[in-house]
């Protein structure tokens, strides 16, 4: 009876660890992380269409992974998401924007880490990218973006632009640094509108709105995450707003599709998962920007859309 007994307790012990290694088997072949600063249309977008093409490049593998999103709802919190993520030791991280793509090259030197919504890559780390560190890249063609407010709105020497923007966001400053130049060269005066708290924001767009004859708005997430605040007051002054990534608020723009963005980098990152490359051997990529225009907008702006 003592021997029956321990034949059938031997017997479920061993149907235990198969049932153990069977499903360890079942298991996902990679794991990736995905830190995105804070939650607006752009950032959603990207972070999609990452999920999508990372998914479309291992298909044809038969590779499977298993995808943590995570929103970490500011700058201050992007560390944290992102250390998870390397004590987790997962096969990569995406970093959706610049505070997030910092905080994950600060926190692993050896976990392939991939960007996307990030305007600079050799500005953000002082023209010394990380070997570790690749991506896409949200610049736009800032030259192109003024011609086509002075061309639309006839600006001229004199006209005011105000540029609104956070001053803690690095991105946003390159941007305003770049188009005040531009502006400046056709004799149009450009002012900054800074904030670093979001209470701040709609008394600030008040008096842009009231002091300028149109507003720029750069990539700024934080501006992007509020832009109905933009939107609504410029509106109600019948001031147009033109911004750098698109929106809803703009009665124009010439932007990269973020989910396109987002696509290519899920791209890079299967690449990477299978071995077929390294994030050094990866280059910065760029979308080319498409025209966009409001027309309802511009309609109740009294904008006329070339016909061009």
């Amino acid at each position: 009876m003592k021997k029956a007994l321990s034949l059938l307790l031997a017997l479920v012990l061993c149907t235990a660890v198969c049932l153990s290694f069977a499903s360890c088997g079942d298991s996902t072949d990679f794991t990736v992380g995905i830190c995105q600063l804070m939650e607006h249309d752009s950032l959603d977008a990207a972070t999609n269409g990452f999920i999508d093409g990372l998914n479309d490049g291992l298909k044809e593998s038969g590779k499977t992974v298993d995808i943590d999103t995570q929103v970490a709802g500011g700058e201050d919190l992007c560390p944290t998401v992102v250390n998870t993520f390397v004590s987790k030791k997962v096969d990569l991280i995406m970093a959706n924007a610049t505070p997030a793509l910092l905080s994950a090259a600060n926190a692993t030197d050896e976990i392939p880490v991939l960007g996307t919504s990030v305007t600079d890559y050799a500005d953000t780390f002082k023209n010394n990218i990380p070997k570790n560190v690749s991506g896409t890249s949200d610049a736009v063609p800032f030259d192109e973006q003024a011609e086509m407010m002075i061309e639309t709105l006839g600006l001229k020497e004199g006209d005011v632009v105000g540029v609104i923007y956070c001053s803690n966001e690095s991105n946003s400053l390159i941007q305003y640094n770049a188009v005040k130049a531009l502006f400046e060269a056709e004799k149009i005066t450009v002012k900054a509108y800074t904030f670093s708290e979001t209470t701040q924001l709609q008394a600030l767009v008040t008096s842009a709105a009231s002091e300028c004859k149109a507003i720029y708005v750069p990539s700024d997430n934080t501006v992007a995450q509020n832009d109905t605040i933009v939107g609504q007051i410029c509106n109600e002054k019948k001031v147009p707003v033109f911004t750098s990534y698109g929106g809803k608020i703009c009665y124009a723009s010439l932007a990269i599709d973020y989910y396109d963005l987002g696509y290519e980098t899920g791209k890079m990152a299967a690449q990477i998962l299978l071995g077929e490359k390294e994030p050094s051997d990866i280059e910065v990529m760029t979308l080319k920007p498409t025209v966009v225009y409001n027309e309802e907008l511009c309609s109740a702006l009294g904008i006329a859309v070339p016909e061009k």
